[in-house]
């Protein structure tokens, strides 16, 4: 079950939304934790006793690393170790395998178990709550019903944001439930309802075509609208459903950490990185690069301590060797601005940063895309590629599209966030019926598309 998706917004929602606000605020976790458990259940079943396993071990571990002190280096590693041995086994397994055939020619067999839900989210939460109670910045829950809520979450266990256990601490006993933030919440998931569905659904179509087509004839002006397609598309894509998970937290009386803020108005790599996909970089810097000793032992093993991270924050998104290549071109760059590149843009105008992140960002974007590294290397010929400037083809489908490209342009950058911030400071009656009658239209429109419309896919899921 998805978020776009008719079964989830007019039967799963109203049900669970119908259950929880009228039940007493003692029951509330558990209406959350049955409607998370039949959420799941909807994609494979079998996967929430891992879930639920996983949940048991974490809780327990916590609570003897608080009673015995002198053991509680033995249990963090022993939880990390068996919540990396489950992400490892089904994410990994089948990479190793094949690679080990490609390399011998054993012809071993592919285990081809599907990947469970969320389970890297999973796994990175569960992470971080055992490190923070080990380093005793957090208490150690003590209800297993309390944590039993926060480990599962149906609202971004799949696709995030992250959540670390301090963000919700206080919220899994006392939840901040009001008209205010039901409205807020519900503002908040419509606009990602509509980020998804009515554009990254609709340019996703150009980027699909593309993607599976042939790259003998492709034109540059072809191959850089259907990268800028693709960017838009993972963009709008990922976001909305971050928005659509936040603003679920916010109608059950929760609070989830911001994971995107207009990456694509960077200036420079490490610019888009403190703005896409915030909770993954946080944890990544929290959990692996400051424990590694960060950028306080000199330069040599801070350079190394960048490869390290980004090598991994690759491997996380795939278990394919284009991820791995993503992370460390990305690992590359970064060392790359921190070593003298960022001293050097400093002194350029914002317009020649802004093109010089937009361009590298874009190139990143080839990599990710085609788990083939020769399709890679064709995809990024044809951009480059003079001779085939533009072509019939380029021109049907910039005809087709390019309001579309204009209008998801438009709408990633802070365009709609300043118009709301100047209708706070002037409050008028006909802008908040235009307002409402926005996001009714959104629902609306989203509703019809998803109805008339088979593409709906969430790239995210896979991760």
């Amino acid at each position: 079950m998805v978020f776009s998706s008719i079964v989830f917004l007019y039967i799963f929602l109203p049900m669970m939304l119908l259950v929880y606000f009228i039940v007493p605020k003692k029951y509330k976790n558990a209406v959350m934790i049955v409607a998370s458990f039949i959420f799941f259940a909807w994609g494979e079943i079998r996967y929430i006793f891992i879930m639920l396993l996983l949940a048991v071990m974490d809780f327990w571990c916590g609570k003897n690393m608080e009673k015995n002190k002198s053991k509680k280096r033995l249990y963090l590693w022993f939880d990390i170790g068996v919540n990396l041995c489950i992400l490892f086994f089904f994410k990994y397994a089948d990479f190793i395998i094949g690679n080990i055939n490609e390399l011998t020619g054993l012809g071993l067999p592919l285990l081809n178990i599907p990947l469970p839900i969320g389970v890297s989210f999973n796994t990175f939460q569960s992470i971080s709550y055992i490190v923070d109670v080990y380093r005793g910045t957090i208490k150690c829950e003590k209800s297993f019903y309390h944590y039993l809520t926060y480990t599962t979450l149906f609202p971004q266990i799949i696709a995030g944001p992250i959540v670390r256990y301090e963000t919700v601490e206080e919220e899994l006993e006392d939840k901040k439930i009001s008209m205010c933030n039901f409205s807020a919440g519900m503002k908040r998931f419509l606009i990602g309802l509509g980020k998804k569905v009515l554009i990254a659904n609709q340019i996703g179509a150009l980027w699909y075509v593309l993607e599976n087509g042939s790259y003998e004839n492709l034109s540059m002006v072809l191959a850089w609208s259907g990268i800028i397609a693709f960017a838009l598309q993972i963009y709008f894509d990922f976001s909305g459903y971050s928005d659509m998970a936040i603003g679920l937290a916010q109608i059950f009386g929760m609070r989830f950490e911001e994971n995107f803020y207009y990456p694509y108005t960077a200036k420079s790599i490490t610019d888009f990185w403190r703005r896409w996909h915030i909770t993954l970089s946080s944890w990544f810097k929290d959990y692996v690069y400051i424990p590694l000793g960060g950028n306080k032992k000199g330069r040599i093993k801070q350079i190394r301590n960048i490869f390290i991270v980004w090598f991994l924050t690759g491997a996380w998104h795939g278990a394919s060797w284009n991820f791995i290549l993503w992370g460390v071109y990305f690992g590359i760059l970064l060392i790359l601005e921190k070593l003298f590149l960022l001293k050097f843009l400093e002194k350029l105008p914002k317009i020649l940063r802004h093109l010089y992140a937009l361009f590298f960002i874009l190139i990143s974007w080839v990599i990710f895309a085609f788990e083939d590294l020769k399709k890679v290397g064709e995809y990024l010929t044809g951009m480059f590629c003079l001779k085939n400037f533009c072509n019939e083809e380029a021109l049907y489908y910039l005809q087709n599209y390019a309001l579309l490209l204009l209008l998801g342009a438009i709408c990633s950058i802070p365009i709609w966030k300043k118009w709301k911030e100047k209708k706070r400071e002037k409050k008028n009656g006909a802008i908040e019926v235009m307002t409402a009658l926005g996001y009714i239209t959104i629902f609306l429109l989203s509703t019809a598309s998803l109805v008339t419309d088979s593409f709906n896919p969430f790239l995210y899921f896979r991760f």
